[in-house]
């Protein structure tokens, strides 16, 4: 595969950029296997892969501190693996077995973790932006200098309540990174043809949000325009709009065979911008690891991926008493 080349010299360390690399291939040896599990009857429900876009969570991960959060929309997958969710729990849970994050009952889209600050895992288009609002909401309210990452796609950003947030957003100068993840096709429309703006970054400025567009098949890029993003939200300026122009290989989801682009397409992607193989250029060019360096990652991410499905098909289903439980919130208040 032949990778582009680059004559920008990478801003960070070799250590980071084999994590990148390790990072961004961990996800998508994770959705290759989540794929075949699909096919062998193993995942039921919807499954929405991640495979292309590895470089935009990866990048805006390599930006966060203690503390700050993440909610996203249906393709999740990859959010949990990179900020730290254990694999074993995130399989588990496709599968709907009991070890999972959920406890086999929110399956492939909704899942959390407190524990990492991953707060979904949202189904309905555009509904968890502004959950993300009221996160952000609550760090200004404790004044602890967090930031919330709200990831959304190309399609999520024209529904209502995306704007509705954004002039809240603004008012309140609300520290939260909007992330529009543009794989250019929304469920199945191209943006062109659904999308009055060619920039969706752009529709912040009615709201006086700054924003930029990136390209979000090159993982350094997505972490320098972080960095600013988050800076800007750290210091109290208010919201930023990232929009992350990256690209999906994959259909929607598992039941769409994707006929609305060219196999041509996805494969001149593949070929010329695809996230892993640029890393791995650098990280080959710049003598930071040798072809066998390479391979001996890539086997031990195959082990850790190849372990989580065991670990999921050895999970028991969970028992129908499940069913009731994490429901409500039990109130202890001697007064209630």
């Amino acid at each position: 595969m032949a990778a582009r080349k680059t004559t920008k010299k990478p801003n960070v360390s070799a250590d980071e950029l084999k994590k990148y690399y390790r990072d961004m291939l961990l996800v998508r040896r994770f959705e290759e296997k989540a794929g075949q599990l699909y096919g062998m009857g193993l995942i039921g429900g919807f499954c929405h892969l991640y495979i292309g876009q590895e470089a935009v969570v990866v990048g805006l991960e390599a930006t966060a501190e203690e503390g700050d959060k993440r909610i996203t929309t249906y393709r999740d997958h990859g959010h949990m693996l990179a900020c730290g969710m254990d694999p074993d729990g995130v399989m588990a849970e496709l599968t709907g077995r009991e070890g999972g994050y959920s406890k086999g009952k929110g399956g492939s889209m909704h899942m959390f973790s407190r524990e990492k600050d991953f707060y979904g895992g949202h189904g309905i288009v555009g509904a968890n932006v502004p959950l993300g609002a009221g996160l952000a909401l609550a760090d200004q309210y404790k004044g602890n200098g967090r930031v919330t990452f709200t990831y959304f796609g190309d399609g999520a950003a024209n529904q209502g309540q995306v704007y509705e947030t954004f002039n809240m957003a603004a008012l309140w100068k609300l520290p939260v990174v909007f992330v529009i993840e543009n794989n250019q096709y929304a469920m199945g429309t191209s943006q062109k043809r659904s999308t009055s703006t060619p920039d969706i970054y752009t529709r912040g400025a009615a709201f006086g949000i700054p924003g930029e567009a990136v390209d979000g098949m090159d993982v350094l890029a997505v972490k320098e325009a972080g960095e600013k993003a988050v800076a800007h939200c750290r210091k109290g300026d208010g919201p930023y709009i990232l929009e992350v122009k990256t690209y999906r290989y994959r259909g929607h989801s598992m039941s769409d065979p994707a006929k609305y682009r060219t196999r041509e397409e996805v494969q001149k992607m593949r070929d010329e911008k695809d996230c892993i193989e640029h890393v791995r250029e650098l990280l080959l060019e710049g003598k930071h690891a040798s072809e066998e360096d390479l391979k001996a990652i890539d086997k031990e991410i195959k082990d850790v991926v190849n372990k989580s499905a065991e670990f999921a098909k050895e999970s028991a289903e969970p028992d129908v008493s499940e069913l009731w439980t994490d429901i409500y919130v039990e109130d202890t208040r001697e007064d209630a």
